[in-house]
């Protein structure tokens, strides 16, 4: 089971990778938003992980905190970029 898990703390970090290569070709905001989304989703799927493997629940609560934040600040930069319009 060991092996599942490191295995996807690998893929997360491809992929945390592969993105902060693609932010220097990105040529509008919205993509970069999305690129740095990726970037910061594929980091709370390595501490959960982490979380897993080390057993301590408490860390668990901090993941819920900041998917939570992320999310918040995804719908607002998404206001900002849209300039409030629905």
């Amino acid at each position: 089971m060991t092996f599942v898990f490191w295995t996807a703390i690998a893929i997360f970090a491809v992929a945390i990778g592969v993105g902060l290569v693609r932010v220097a070709s990105a040529k509008d905001l919205g993509s970069r938003a999305i690129i740095g989304d990726l970037v910061y989703f594929a980091a709370i799927g390595i501490l959960t992980m982490i979380a897993m493997l080390t057993d301590i629940s408490i860390m668990l609560d901090v993941i819920f905190l900041s998917s939570l934040l992320g999310i918040l600040a995804t719908i607002a930069l998404a206001r900002i970029l849209t300039r409030g319009h629905r």
